[in-house]
Order: structure tokens, then C-alpha cells, then sequence
């Protein structure tokens, strides 16, 4: 139920994503969400959050595994460019309709409740951890990887809204490419 309550907060926002929808998109009886929700809407929001800041967080973990496993010292370049690529990959492929569920609360934060607005933060904060280690690990100084970090993600989420808005990738491979370079440049001499 909070994967499908994620899944319909980010195509359609917390204002439009009411408890039967997600018992719908779960098949699950509707009774089950009072039983498992018992702070109602209120908590399956900051759950699927939650679940959303930690599901982003081992996309990270993945994605350098993946890119240490090609052989040659990843760069942090291609730690973003697998960041953004997930999405171009995914708009590409069945279009422009979802976005990230943590952005989706954020923008509605007129209709979700201070908790959300908070849970919103802590799921940028379990994202941004993950990234700035990952930086540390690319060699990255580590005064600057928590402010890199921040600026990805933000550069990422700010992306996504604008290709979602033009029905275009542009955004994204703007990000990466004009990003790329300075996250490279950031590594420590010599490493």
C-alpha cells in the first residue's frame, strides 16, 4: 500500500490521491488501510515519502556499484548522468505522466499536513547522505560532497519538473551535461 500510495502521489499529487485509490491501485480491502494507517491519510503520505527517500537512496548505492564494476575509477560525472538517465529512461519509455513522489508532496504542501511538508525534508536528507558518501568515494573532498550532493539532487528534481512541463528531456540532459564537468572538477588532485 505505500508503494501504490507513492506510485499515485507522484503521478497525480497528494490533493488527488485519496485512501480507496490506493487501496484500488493495491488490491487490497479497504479495511486494511485503517488497520495499517491508523493516522489515516496522513500517515500513508509520510510513509510512501519515506519509502520514496529510501528507495532513492539504493538507486545511488546501485548505480555505483554498477559504475565500479566497469573496470576503470567511476567519475562523478557518471554517477549523475545514471542518476538523470533513470528518468530520461523512464519518460522516454511510458512518458511524462509520474515524477519524483518527494517533489509531488513538496509542490502540495498547501494540501498536505506540516508531517508531510517535514517527512518531504527527512526523504531530500536519506537521498542527499548516500550521494555526498558516494562523492566522498569518487574522491570528491569531503567539505564539498554534502553541498554537491544538494545541488544534484536539486539540479535533478528541478529538471524533472521542467521536462514533465515541456513533455521533453531536454532538462535532463542539460543537468547532466552542464553539471558533469564541475562535479569532475571538484575531485581532489592526484586521485
Amino acid at each position: 500500500m505505500v508503494y501504490s500510495a507513492a506510485q499515485l502521489i507522484r503521478r497525480d499529487g497528494v490533493g488527488a490521491t485519496g485512501m480507496r485509490d490506493v487501496a484500488v491501485h493495491a488490491n487490497a480491502p479497504r479495511g486494511s488501510l485503517q488497520h495499517y494507517f491508523p493516522g489515516g491519510k496522513e500517515q500513508l503520505v509520510n510513509e510512501a515519502v519515506g519509502w520514496a527517500g529510501r528507495y532513492a537512496a539504493r538507486q545511488v548505492e546501485r548505480f555505483l556499484a554498477a559504475l565500479r564494476s566497469g573496470g576503470e575509477r567511476p567519475r562523478p560525472s557518471e554517477l549523475f548522468a545514471a542518476m538523470v538517465g533513470q528518468w530520461t529512461t523512464e519518460f522516454e519509455t511510458v512518458g511524462f505522466a509520474s515524477g519524483c513522489p518527494v517533489a509531488a508532496v513538496t509542490v502540495d504542501c498547501v494540501d498536505a499536513s506540516e508531517s508531510a511538508r517535514t517527512a518531504a525534508a527527512e526523504a531530500f536528507g536519506v537521498w542527499i547522505r548516500p550521494t555526498a558518501a558516494a562523492l566522498r568515494e569518487l574522491g570528491i573532498p569531503e567539505e564539498r560532497t554534502t553541498p554537491l550532493a544538494t545541488l544534484m539532487i536539486s539540479a535533478l528534481e528541478g529538471a524533472l519538473l521542467m521536462a514533465r512541463a515541456e513533455q521533453d528531456i531536454r532538462a535532463l540532459a542539460t543537468v547532466s551535461t552542464e553539471l558533469g564537468p564541475l562535479l569532475d572538477g571538484a575531485v581532489s588532485p592526484g586521485v
